[in-house]
């Protein structure tokens, strides 16, 4: 094995350090390019052979040329985004670089919620009706054939993130007139009331290797939008959301292209009708400590797991999940007005992590009883609600 094999690591959130620990412990060196703001934030630097930050606020051809100049001191075999918000530019150094790994067209399908919805609905999964933001005839016969309301959706953010709900439709062009030219950049798409589920994943040459099938208490726009707690559980293994989530799921990625990664799905159970439509998918570990939850009721670290997938992939060796376990486990995870909230007060057996982060309080419960589970999360979004939650309007941007 050669002692040169590097990857370079870009995120502009502290998040992937189990990713890069786990890329060291294979042997490869890792580099990690972040933001000067995160230089002093808890990384494995004790594993990196480099870290590099720049500053707030560079456009996309500037982090290309940074990564350039880097690449005249060392020779890096693979680029990977360890956050969503970086993945678009990454897939333009590969492209420039070509260096082997997703390219700006497949990227598109994780990142555009146009290009995966149009690629989902022609692979013939049900997508809640939709339409670019584009053409104004479109939109008015769009209106015109679907009930309201709408939600226009930029097709880039992560999350619920820019969200608005349309009720009527000058409403719209009030909107799209704030919008101005970056208009464009969004998509409308009936609102469908119903359950929110999420699918998280690993490809391993074009397939599904493994998935872990979770459920979102309130769904997260309505959680950021209009505030709460936040709530995720494991689905019951025995029951029929599970079976058809799973098989859903096994489908799509490779749908869109994906032949190895990690990915992040979401489906909504519409109360009209009881089926799954599919919402979106992200080529990413879940956040808002999901990759925790996963790795709580499963045995299997999703970080870890991307990081082995990638270097197996250079070295052209064949991918092998670890053996996997069939617990349970739900979060329960809120914006808190104190600044380092005690959670200790909250002493269930069942409890497995609890969250550390500025001005959240949160906890993770395990055990092998759905049902636990689930009375757990009850009772402590409850007692979350009425101890520590505060309420801010909606971020602009990404917060992690």
């Amino acid at each position: 094995m050669s002692d040169s094999q590097r990857f370079l690591c870009i995120t502009s959130y502290e998040k992937g350090q189990d990713f890069i620990r786990q890329l060291a412990e294979l042997g490869v060196k890792p580099t990690l390019l972040t933001m000067d703001k995160l230089r002093d934030a808890p990384w494995p630097v004790e594993v990196l052979e480099d870290l590099v930050t720049m500053p707030a606020g560079l456009n996309s051809q500037q982090i290309v040329n940074t990564v350039n100049w880097m690449a005249r001191g060392r020779r890096f075999d693979r680029v990977v985004a360890l956050d969503e918000f970086d993945m678009e530019v990454v897939a333009q150094i590969r492209e420039h670089m070509r260096i082997p790994g997703m390219g700006t067209s497949a990227t598109a399908f994780y990142r555009d919620k146009l290009a995966m919805r149009v690629a989902a609905r022609d692979a013939g999964f049900l997508v809640p009706d939709f339409v670019r933001v584009l053409n104004y005839d479109e939109l008015r016969a769009y209106m015109d054939s679907v009930p309201a309301p709408w939600l226009l959706k930029p097709r880039s953010e992560a999350s619920a993130l820019g969200i608005k709900k349309i009720q009527k439709p000058e409403d719209l062009w009030l909107a799209l007139d704030d919008l101005g030219d970056s208009q464009s950049y969004f998509l409308m798409e009936r609102f469908v009331p119903g359950d929110i589920f999420h699918v998280d994943s690993i490809v391993s040459e074009g397939k599904v290797v493994f998935s872990s099938v979770h459920q979102y208490g309130r769904p997260p726009m309505q959680v950021m939008h209009e505030g709460g707690v936040f709530t995720t559980r494991t689905v019951d293994r025995n029951s029929p959301e599970f079976a058809a989530l799973t098989e859903l799921n096994s489908r799509l990625a490779p749908a869109l292209g994906m032949q190895q990664g990690v990915t992040h799905g979401e489906y909504i159970r519409a109360h009209a009708d009881g089926r799954f439509y599919f919402l979106e998918i992200a080529a990413r570990v879940g956040g808002a400590f999901i990759a925790d939850l996963v790795e709580h009721s499963t045995g299997i670290n999703l970080w870890r797991e991307w990081a082995k997938i990638e270097v197996a992939q250079l070295r052209q060796k064949e991918y092998k999940l670890p053996p996997t376990r069939e617990d349970y486990a739900g979060s329960v995870l809120c914006l808190a007005k104190e600044e380092e909230p005690d959670t200790s007060a909250f002493n269930a057996p069942e409890i497995v992590y609890r969250i550390r982060k500025h001005h959240h309080a949160g906890l993770i419960v395990q055990s092998q009883n759905p049902q636990r589970v689930i009375q757990l999360l009850e009772d402590y979004s409850q007692a979350f609600a009425n101890q520590f939650l505060a309420t801010l309007p909606p971020p602009d941007k990404p917060t992690a």
